[in-house]
């Protein structure tokens, strides 16, 4: 899984960005061949429920909904009772930009669905695994859709200078 956190969607639609993602180099290419059924979302980052990077994290998937204010509003409960558990760190609500989200090359396009997903940082595994039930009984989910994941590192645009 990789996450790219950027300062706004604009970003996306830039001529810099364009040519990077439309040329790929030869490591690019080597690594997007190496990903078994990958996926590419551009999405708005909503929600966003606690602060800080944890070291294990919940993605849970959920149901494409025709109001996204409201999904947006559940998913902000959801971090309220999230933000309570032992070793919570932060969570947000990752929603699909449809023109923005265009397919990787080796991305299935047949029954592509852009669904919105909750992320929850927490700061081990068991607390990962917790949280993930709690958000999908809160947002309607079920919970083995949700992916657990350990992190394995996580850089900053500040230290990249």
């Amino acid at each position: 899984l990789g996450l790219y956190r950027t300062a706004s969607l604009e970003v996306f639609r830039s001529t810099g960005y364009r040519a990077a993602f439309e040329r790929q180099t030869p490591w690019s290419i080597a690594n997007l061949d190496r990903m078994r059924d990958p996926i590419r979302r551009v999405c708005a980052v909503r929600a966003v429920t606690g602060f800080g990077s944890g070291s294990h994290i919940a993605v849970l998937p959920l149901e494409v909904a025709t109001d996204a204010a409201a999904l947006a509003e559940r998913a902000v409960e959801a971090g309220r009772r999230l933000a309570g558990q032992p070793g919570f760190v932060q969570s947000f609500l990752l929603q699909p930009d449809v023109a923005l989200s265009t397919p990787l090359p080796r991305e299935r396009s047949e029954g592509r669905v852009l669904q919105p997903m909750l992320v929850i940082e927490t700061s081990g595994a068991d607390a990962a695994r917790a949280a993930r039930a709690t958000a999908a009984a809160a947002l309607d989910a079920d919970p083995a859709s949700g992916w657990l994941l350990a992190l394995g590192w996580k850089l900053h645009a500040g230290e990249l200078a």
